[in-house]
């Protein structure tokens, strides 16, 4: 073991500005020491599998920012498994599984990053080719893929626009555009990143039955669908309470035939929303049909949806999926119902009270209530401005939601977790 090794392992739970100020043994290098032990401490959080892997080398702070945890890998993976066993992907013999398939089936991830989703997908195939325009994580890359099993996976530097050039086939690509400028400034339009996936999208029909593209959460969904051609499938993707990536499904001709969509509509596919074990589908369409079922009146329980749902936006379908459940007004994404329905896809409250604004109402419910977590939901007046307003400090054990009901009425309601 080396010097540099050593002092990683012995100062793994050290903290890194601490170290910093220190004076390091002979023989380490303590700035790229220091890299490695705060890097496998951000890897024990998000990168467990990574972090208990004994060896390997991590990157700058920003690198491991920016790529997919391994819940958001797994995923990819799951995600991948499904696309790949299908029929469809080996027309010159039946094939039902991924094994059966895998001595002519390629993976290429053209923007592979650190490699996390790269790691998560690529034993599914017999082959994969991880392409990367940084030298330093391409670097990283060959040392690190055969600690994670992967001793035959190809590690290319180069432009993901340039390896498109060349003549190759694939059974999956995955892409994950770089979503900052050149000053490093986040951006959140397909065509600001790099590689612009719009005018690339014909290319990376014709290299692989399917392309899987990550985008930001960001992105307006419906946009993309007008911008990108023959796509089957998006996937609204969360994790911790966060909605983190949008990935959508892109087929070849060969694959699945799909009609180009036009400036004023986008295709009726299908839209899953995921954040941990809770999950459904709709489509825009189903949307769009279902009806608005607004709720007369308060019930025992409250229910707001999670990030995920916000960003897919299926609130009318919620209503089609939970018998029972009722909108509390059309633009108001807070549902309520009478019996507790332990599925829904987001956080669910117990109605303990609730009030109008009306000075003497609000002074009953706040009786002794110094201190809230306070939050706004279709309603006039932001967080802060209404935390002033009811002189309240953040903090304490009471729950409060501001919200509109479908009469117009301003309520103020406390809740607890159900």
């Amino acid at each position: 073991m080396t010097a540099n090794e050593q002092f990683v392992r012995d100062n793994a739970h050290a903290d890194v500005r601490q170290l910093a100020l220190r004076r390091p043994p002979a023989g380490v290098d303590l700035r790229w020491a220091l890299q490695q032990i705060e890097g496998r401490q951000l890897a024990a959080r998000k990168l467990p599998r990574w972090a208990a892997t004994d060896g390997l080398w991590f990157p700058p702070r920003l690198s491991l920012e920016q790529c997919s945890s391994e819940a958001t890998a797994d995923y990819k993976r799951d995600l991948a498994a499904r696309l790949c066993s299908t029929p469809s992907c080996t027309p010159e013999k039946e094939a039902t599984t991924l094994q059966e398939q895998k001595e002519e089936n390629l993976f290429v991830d053209l923007t592979a990053g650190l490699g996390v989703d790269f790691t998560a997908i690529a034993p599914l195939f017999s082959n994969a080719i991880y392409v990367e325009r940084d030298h330093e994580l391409c670097r990283l890359a060959r040392h690190n893929l055969p600690l994670l099993g992967l001793h035959d996976a190809q590690v290319r530097e180069g432009l993901a626009e340039d390896f498109l050039a060349e003549d190759w086939q694939a059974t999956l690509i995955m892409i994950d555009p770089a979503r900052r400028d050149t000053r490093g400034r986040k951006t959140v339009l397909i065509e600001d990143c790099t590689p612009d996936i719009c005018s690339l999208q014909h290319q990376l029909r014709s290299h692989s039955r399917y392309v899987i593209i990550k985008l930001s959460p960001m992105l307006d969904i419906k946009a993309a669908l007008r911008a990108l051609e023959n796509i089957a499938e998006v996937h609204v993707v969360g994790a911790d309470g966060e909605c983190k990536e949008l990935l959508f499904v892109m087929t070849s001709q060969g694959a699945r035939q799909l009609p180009s969509p036009s400036a004023a509509s986008v295709p009726d596919i299908p839209i899953f929303c995921a954040d941990g074990n809770r999950a459904l589908s709709f489509t825009y369409a189903e949307e769009a049909a279902a009806p608005l079922v607004l709720a007369d009146s308060l019930c025992t329980y409250i229910y707001e949806p999670s990030a995920t749902m916000m960003k897919a936006a299926p609130f009318r379908t919620l209503c089609q999926l939970f018998p029972g459940l009722t909108k509390l007004a059309p633009d108001t994404h807070l549902y309520t119902s009478d019996t507790l329905l332990p599925r829904f896809p987001g956080r669910t409250w117990r109605l303990l009270d609730h009030c109008s604004f009306a000075k003497a109402d609000l002074r009953r419910l706040l009786s002794g209530v110094n201190a809230a977590e306070l939050s706004t939901r279709g309603f006039p007046i932001g967080v802060a401005a209404l935390r002033r307003q009811l002189h309240l400090r953040e903090g304490g054990t009471a729950h409060l939601i501001a919200t509109t009901l479908s009469d117009g009425s301003r309520r103020l309601l406390r809740v607890e977790p159900a």
